[in-house]
């Protein structure tokens, strides 16, 4: 199958991140998901995680999203960190393949954490040679997610959205567009994230993600917490996305005070009513 045609049969995909208190029971019952989206730096070692994740890849296309790569550093990448993603990628044999616009890694030290970078012509030159770089050894087409932000430099010259689409426009890689993470962005900025839709290219998404986010306690900012249902208004504003973007692979993603797998589900089938609504009207 080619890749065109391999994109066109999972645009209406709706899936679930697979974490590890779930994963006895999804292997049990084998709930009706259209694919599974793990964190590949949990899957780098022989394990016995790794080999429950390749029985389950039997059943359903697997989603590879890595954390760590470290794309907008100032250093170079960890070769070593791109020899495990290959290896995994090449076992996996995923649907997708992604990581962040953000660092997290210096010297030898990786921060627990997706940093900013501030958005200027050099960092756009570096972020791009480090996406190609990366394109070279995976092999695989990456998706760059845009980020969550409660800080921003004061030299950063280029928009975000701006930054991104020029990123996918020089390297080819696609972008994982978290429509959390512009809600909370634009509530945290005070900008209309229906202008940030409008800037990314629709041609180059090919994943969106859902999550949930709390407002904080001592300050007026919203936190990317991935610990709750999906807000209304981030659903209002995927409703939008699947409008201007079209029906792309859809994900659940809960992370912290993991809930039952039905909750998980549920919030799939909601994300599934609205594609399917979607489809509906542009073939209507």
């Amino acid at each position: 199958m080619t890749e065109a045609l391999a994109w066109a049969a999972i645009v209406t995909r709706v899936g679930i991140g697979l974490r590890s208190p779930h994963v006895a029971e999804i292997a049990a019952v084998r709930p009706p998901l259209d694919f599974l989206e793990v964190h590949a730096e949990n899957y780098m070692a022989e394990t016995a995680a790794l080999d429950r994740l390749l029985e389950l890849r039997c059943d359903y296309p697997v989603s590879l999203h890595g954390v760590a790569l470290s794309l907008g550093s100032a250093e170079e990448l960890e070769r070593g960190h791109l020899s495990r993603f290959k290896a995994l990628i090449e076992r996996v044999e995923p649907m997708l393949v992604s990581e962040h616009l953000a660092w997290s890694a210096i010297g030898e030290a990786y921060l627990n954490d997706l940093l900013p970078l501030p958005y200027t012509e050099e960092s756009l030159d570096l972020f791009c040679h480090h996406v190609e770089e990366a394109h070279d050894v995976l092999r695989r087409r990456l998706l760059i997610e845009n980020p969550s932000s409660y800080l921003r430099y004061r030299h950063s010259s280029i928009p975000e959205a701006e930054f991104l689409a020029e990123v996918a426009r020089r390297t080819g890689c696609g972008i994982l567009c978290d429509v959390n993470n512009i809600y909370v962005s634009a509530r945290n900025f005070a900008f209309d994230p229906l202008a940030y839709l409008d800037t990314l290219p629709a041609e180059m998404i090919g994943e969106i993600h859902l999550a949930g986010h709390h407002a904080a306690e001592d300050v007026d900012i919203l936190i990317d917490d991935h610990a709750s249902r999906v807000a209304e208004p981030v659903w209002e504003l995927y409703a939008e996305a699947l409008r201007r973007l079209g029906p792309v692979p859809t994900l659940i993603e809960w992370d912290t005070n993991l809930p039952a797998v039905e909750v998980l589900l549920d919030e799939a089938r909601h994300a599934q009513e609205l594609a399917d609504v979607r489809c509906h009207l542009d073939t209507a």
